[in-house]
């Protein structure tokens, strides 16, 4: 079986992909999973400044899911390259660096500097963070996202993804921008804003009040971005949300995803990225194709015979 697939000018040995701030910088998951054996994996989203993240409770677990107002917690821009990169370079796959800013110069410095580093295979531009001040802004506008994604073209020749929010009226057209900006890729989707609430202490249980919701929860709202995106852009998706088993995966790539990130499931289930690249060939066989690339957008229109 081949299964290849191409993300633009990036092509992955396989679709199978971690999901930013699930997989820590994959150091801290080298005991349990073959890095190597994956098609790419997304560090932490770093910034241009150390940044402390949002006040506890950061994490709430729903009855599909988990809530999360992480808060972009991280060492910044120099602590990554000096202390993650270098490991990164050796994991044996494709590396994509997740960024993000408060504003349009923060997306370009990052892409400038981070993209000009060995080792790097693409950039992710963190559109849709709905955890941080100002940090979902470009995620919500078409024009706004495709001039950030614009501005960062146009100082590095790394491939650059777009990850943007389902929080919006029509995702299609905030994905149009990022194409017209010039993304190779658009991340398909950041979390849905949720909150859980103590109705006995009469409060919000998380630190930030609102969070992001990932998880089981939010596939069928994954799926149909990714459908309606499939429909109005001609540039490759990556589909995310709620993916736990290799029928997850599936759909998304007939649905119209050429690669997936697993997030909230390595929580639980540390192995389970490799363990789906293990089950691809047996599911492509079921559909009778050799090569992965063969089943992508292959989703039938209601009604229409098998």
């Amino acid at each position: 079986m081949d299964l290849s697939t191409n993300l633009g000018r990036l092509k992955l040995k396989n679709p199978i992909m971690t999901a930013s701030g699930t997989f820590g910088y994959a150091r801290e998951m080298q005991e349990v999973v073959d890095v190597s054996r994956l098609g790419a994996v997304v560090p932490k989203t770093i910034t241009a400044e150390p940044r402390i993240g949002n006040q506890p409770w950061r994490t709430v677990e729903t009855s599909a899911g988990l809530l999360n107002a992480i808060g972009l917690d991280n060492d910044g821009v120099d602590a990554f390259l000096e202390h993650h990169l270098p490991y990164l370079r050796d994991v044996g796959t494709s590396v994509v660096v997740s960024v993000a800013g408060r504003s349009e110069s923060d997306f370009v410095s990052l892409a400038e500097r981070v993209g000009s580093q060995p080792g790097v295979s693409a950039l992710e531009l963190n559109l849709s963070c709905p955890n941080v001040s100002g940090g979902i802004d470009f995620g919500t506008n078409a024009e706004s996202c495709r001039k950030v994604v614009q501005a960062s073209r146009a100082v590095t020749d790394t491939p650059i993804f777009a990850k943007l929010t389902p929080n919006v009226t029509s995702i299609a057209e905030i994905a149009q921008g990022a194409a017209d900006g010039g993304a190779d890729a658009v991340c398909l989707i950041n979390t849905v804003l949720g909150i859980v609430v103590d109705w006995k202490r009469q409060r919000p249980m998380l630190g930030n009040g609102m969070g992001g919701l990932s998880g089981p929860a939010i596939k069928p709202i994954a799926l149909r971005c990714v459908h309606q995106v499939a429909q109005a852009v001609d540039i490759p998706i990556i589909g995310i949300g709620g993916i736990a088993n290799i029928d997850d995966v599936m759909q998304f790539l007939v649905t119209g995803a050429s690669a997936v990130q697993i997030g909230t499931a390595n929580y639980y289930d540390p192995t389970i990225s490799t363990r789906l690249v293990d089950e691809l060939p047996k599911a492509l066989s079921q559909l009778g194709v050799e090569r992965l690339v063969d089943c992508i957008k292959t989703l039938k229109n209601p009604g229409e015979s098998s």
